[in-house]
């Protein structure tokens, strides 16, 4: 029997890609499917994406984390765990505000995302959704950032943005 994983994208550095026309780099359309899911062998899972928004994170508005968080209660009716791809920039603002939406969730949701885009050499951005994965299938339900080789729970956690990753901190 295959594993089912939610994943929820969002957007963020890690769903970013070069664009031709005007050369940026900015979310246009889910990099998730060609980018990190084609890159792993994983036969006893089975995925389900839903793409919700395409944003840097900066423009997320109060709206889209409401949205984020309805997405993630109607997703997590299955009983399947959800990973949440994010731009690090406000992160653990969207955890924070889904935490306190629901401080117990029925089924363990992950937020990560990456520094670099996914398509970039170099990226840490297979890294943190393939450490996302597994910490879907293997911890308590609650919500969590995947980060860089840890794993955060909500509310106590920050990005340590001269440092380039999250670490552990006293919310209050």
């Amino acid at each position: 029997m295959k594993q089912r994983v939610n994943i929820l994208t969002t957007g963020g550095t890690i769903e970013k890609s070069y664009c031709e026309a005007d050369g940026s780099v900015k979310n246009m359309e889910s990099q998730l499917k060609a980018r990190l899911l084609a890159r792993l062998r994983l036969p006893h899972t089975e995925f389900w994406v839903e793409e919700i928004m395409a944003k840097d994170s900066l423009d997320m508005t109060e709206s889209d984390r409401q949205l984020i968080f309805e997405r993630i209660q109607a997703t997590s009716q299955d009983g399947n765990p959800i990973v949440v791809l994010h731009g690090t920039d406000t992160m653990e603002k969207t955890l924070r505000y889904c935490y306190s939406q629901l401080p117990h969730p029925p089924i363990p949701v992950i937020f990560t995302g990456a520094m670099t885009p996914a398509g970039f050499i170099d990226s840490d951005a297979q890294q943190n959704f393939t450490e996302a994965l597994y910490a879907s299938q293997i911890v308590a339900p609650g919500f969590y950032i995947s980060f860089h080789g840890a794993l955060f729970s909500a509310p106590n956690v920050t990005k340590n943005h001269q440092r380039g990753t999250f670490e552990e901190t006293d919310f209050k």
